[in-house]
């Protein structure tokens, strides 16, 4: 299955890119789309506990079973001040 990750705030600039496309058997969950996403793009590893994921509008915890065409958001910890 393909889905697409998009990347929000400063993600977008250590990536290098608003988004990608992922290739993923089916069955995969939100924590394994993660874990290849940082295999692509190591520089986001260090933030990988307090990354926020969303599905779609919603944000979704690891387990999240992945539908083909997914689109998946990646944020940075949300700060305010």
């Amino acid at each position: 299955m393909t889905v697409t990750v998009k990347f929000w705030s400063y993600f977008k600039d250590h990536t290098e890119c608003a988004e990608t496309s992922l290739e993923l058997p089916a069955g995969a969950t939100l924590g394994e789309a993660h874990a290849a996403v940082i295999a692509q793009f190591p520089v986001l590893g260090d933030m990988q506990s307090s990354t926020l994921k969303a599905v779609g509008v919603n944000y979704q915890p690891d387990e999240f079973l992945l539908s083909d065409d997914d689109e998946i958001s990646l944020f940075p910890p949300v700060q305010g001040g």
